[in-house]
């Protein structure tokens, strides 16, 4: 036996479910097709969206709770600073089919909210140029997280209690036997007693067929903006924020280089065949409507796409994620398929993960992301099929 436990992927879910697993066991190895907190996994691009306020199912609140102190658990276990604190904004249509929802939510959660109406706004963000039945919704708790500084950091952190890790190292294969599971890559093979999956967009290759014919692995883009005056868009003065108007969505984080803004089109994951050859340049298409919603929505921002990219992540047919064991007293665990919608509750996840796959713990509550969900009936996902969420628009967040 290699170890206790193998944790394949070492991206946004990953890297936190090592270094939650490092804390309960000296025998985790992880495993890394490149190097933690490569630019071409859906880690990528800077930063991620981290907010309380959300639209759909309530059963993630409880998660995104624990997941914010998990963080700065992170950042004291590390000295590194990973969530940049700022507020968040959730701005869209009085009665269109995003903000009533979003409250709604927010008060079965009883999350800290303050409603802005357009002249409060106007007031207090004036870089964000409002319809005349805009009024937003300020989330005190939200904030941007720096991806690639979290997952190098709890990386570090699972190493410094032992944590072994193996990178340039992609798995081919994974085998469950009744003493543990064979982990292959190329002509090398370990065993171990329990594996996490959580390859992202790599995944599908190592799932059983009832789950491969349930996810499909899609592309999200994201674009940059020069800032007129870079001050406006600091940290300090302006806040994550999404948004939903008419038939325009974006959504974007402050600058973190003093220079550039992220501002990117909502809810367009596309398909794509395989996570290795995801196209990185934008369509005609995709510049122009990024260009001109920027143009409308924040005409502080010169309306030039600057820096773009694109990067894999892995969806399921209901835009939950897989979270547990493939089936019960299975010796392999799911932590994948998060739908472009992970990162912000990605330190929650990792540690489920860790905690159930170690047997040290167990969660409750969770049957909306078991695996198992998909084995008694589920609608398949056709390739290039598009699912609406039952709960919030999917975006790289």
């Amino acid at each position: 036996m290699d170890g206790q436990l193998a944790v394949i992927g070492l991206g946004s879910i990953g890297s936190m479910a090592l270094w939650q697993a490092s804390r309960s066991s000296n025998s985790v190895v992880g495993f890394e097709a490149q190097s933690p907190g490569h630019a071409r996994s859906a880690v990528g691009g800077d930063t991620r969206l981290f907010r309380m306020l959300y639209r759909g199912t309530p059963s993630y609140y409880p998660i995104l709770e624990r997941s914010h102190h998990l963080w700065a658990e992170l950042e004291a276990d590390s000295g590194q600073h990973v969530l940049m604190r700022c507020g968040g904004l959730s701005i869209g249509t009085v009665d269109g089919p995003y903000l009533p929802h979003l409250l709604d939510t927010t008060r079965i959660n009883g999350a800290d909210h303050e409603i802005l109406s357009r002249e409060q706004m106007a007031e207090r963000y004036p870089q964000h140029n409002l319809r005349p039945d805009d009024h937003a919704v300020f989330d005190p708790h939200a904030g941007a997280l720096r991806t690639d500084r979290a997952v190098t950091a709890a990386v570090a952190a699972a190493q410094a209690r032992g944590a072994s890790v193996l990178s340039n190292t992609p798995i081919d294969d994974i085998r469950e036997t009744d003493d543990g599971v064979v982990v292959t890559s190329g002509n090398n093979s370990w065993t171990f007693e329990k594996v996490i999956v959580s390859s992202g967009g790599w995944s599908r290759r190592l799932m059983p067929d009832y789950l491969r014919a349930v996810t499909e692995t899609r592309r999200i883009f994201l674009s940059w903006f020069v800032a007129r005056d870079a001050s406006e868009f600091s940290p300090d003065r302006f806040p994550i924020f999404i948004r939903i108007s008419g038939e325009r969505s974006m959504y974007g984080a402050p600058s973190v280089d003093g220079v550039t803004v992220k501002a990117t089109l909502d809810g367009r994951g596309a398909f794509t065949p395989q996570a290795d050859t995801v196209p990185r340049d934008l369509t005609a298409e995709e510049i122009s409507e990024t260009t001109e919603t920027v143009t409308e929505f924040l005409p502080g921002l010169y309306p030039n796409i600057v820096r773009s990219d694109a990067f894999p992540d892995l969806f399921t047919a209901d835009k939950h994620s897989l979270l547990g064991p493939l089936r019960e007293n299975s010796r392999i665990y799911c932590a994948t398929g998060f739908s472009g919608a992970g990162f912000k509750m990605a330190s929650g996840f990792g540690e489920i993960a860790a905690g159930e796959a170690l047997g040290t713990r167990t969660f409750q509550g969770l049957d909306f992301v078991r695996p198992e969900r998909f084995r008694t009936g589920h609608a398949l996902l056709g390739q290039g099929a598009a699912t609406d969420a039952p709960g919030d628009r999917q975006h790289a967040s």
